[in-house]
């Protein structure tokens, strides 16, 4: 197995261990809590993610990618662990989030940097194979938790079993994947200066800040949000695993093609497929129409893995060998803002009704295209 893969699948993992929750929020929405409550559960998984990322990050490009990792994968392990025993407990659930948080926020720059690391290939290359077993564990865990939880016993129980398998398979398989040569640094003020330099960079501001929220913002949104304003036929549990799988999915299906356009192409188009999944979203909710809601969620999940892969790019491209872990934090970081995006949009859906609020965040999103346009052109 290439070296690059063996990292890829410590990410995978990890992924999957962060988003299996998504297809069990109707099992606790059946178990009498509210839809805010379980969407706020859902995105308090950002509250121990955003820290552990900007915390770890800087420790990885110092210490090493695989000595972060390795703890990183018993920790993802616990966290299932106390979905697991929480049933309906409302505090071991929001402690099994903020834990599966953690895990991520120290996995996914320093994981990504350490695929980066390992792929012998072409630029961008690495940047596109952590975007895709990212994405693919983010799709995959739902997509089985949905099942199992559906069709099996125990539905807050039996659907955590599988990632606690599969993590201690796929633990055997990266503990010892190569370590790569630390890019050569002159010391922590150096680092911190060279990530000041390039976080603050207009290529940065204008490309990067204005899209990297959408990542998780659109995507959440198309499988937590869409099908409570809309109903979907089917098997709920089992529907809203698919519909993460299908968002996601079309965001790992869409990336090698991210890959081809040039970074700045990458991100305009994957922010136009956002607007126009949101104003397909606004047509399913005003009209009524369920079989709308999974072309919305393609076209979401295509901006998601395009914003995805054009942002990791982006910070290929522009930071320091020595600082990418680091600097793919801030991206993260950003990234992860999306999460409470489910929340806020029950509340604005409850203020302003489904179709309005859709049509609200394609606004929102079409401004962020206004400025990442603005942010291509050359300076004067």
């Amino acid at each position: 197995m290439p070296s690059w893969m063996r990292a890829a699948l410590a990410l995978f993992v990890v992924g999957w261990g962060a988003n299996q929750f998504a297809a069990l929020l109707p099992v606790y929405e059946s178990g009498g809590a509210s839809s805010a409550e379980v969407t706020a559960l859902f995105g308090a998984y950002a509250a121990g993610l955003i820290p552990a990322l900007l915390i770890v990050a800087p420790i990885s490009d110092r210490l090493g990618r695989r000595r972060v990792l390795r703890p990183v994968l018993v920790l993802s392990f616990v966290a299932t662990v106390v979905l697991l025993v929480g049933g309906d407990s409302p505090v071991l659930l929001l402690l099994g989030r903020l834990l599966a948080g953690v895990a991520s926020g120290a996995a996914f720059a320093p994981g990504t940097a350490w695929v980066k690391e390992l792929s012998a290939a072409a630029p961008g290359v690495g940047a596109r194979r952590a975007a895709v077993a990212l994405t693919a564990g983010f799709g995959t865990g739902p997509l089985i938790a949905g099942i199992v939880a559906q069709w099996a016993p125990a539905p807050t129980v039996l659907p955590y079993v599988p990632h606690l398998v599969l993590t201690v398979v796929v633990a055997l398989v990266a503990w010892n994947a190569p370590e790569p040569v630390p890019a050569a640094s002159s010391g922590t003020g150096d680092l911190a200066r060279g990530v000041r330099q390039v976080v603050g960079s207009r290529r940065f501001l204008t490309q990067v800040v204005p899209t990297a929220p959408w990542v998780f913002g659109g995507a959440t949104l198309a499988f937590a949000a869409l099908p409570a304003v809309v109903a979907v036929p089917g098997p709920r549990i089992a529907t809203g695993g698919a519909l993460v799988a299908l968002t996601l999915g079309a965001g790992v299906l869409l990336q090698p093609f991210g890959r081809r356009m040039p970074t700045g192409a990458t991100l305009l188009v994957g922010v136009v497929a956002g607007i126009l999944g949101f104003l397909v979203a606004a047509a399913a909710a005003g009209l009524a129409v369920a079989w709308l809601v999974p072309l919305a969620c393609v076209l979401l999940g295509a901006s998601y893995g395009l914003i995805l892969v054009g942002g990791l790019r982006t910070v290929e491209e522009v930071a320091h060998p020595a600082d990418l872990a680091s600097v793919n934090a801030v991206f993260y970081s950003l990234t992860y803002v999306g999460f409470a995006a489910p929340y806020l949009a029950t509340l604005l859906v409850s203020g302003v009704g489904g179709p309005t609020a859709m049509l609200l965040l394609a606004g929102l999103l079409a401004l962020s295209l206004a400025v990442t346009v603005l942010g291509q052109r050359e300076p004067r």
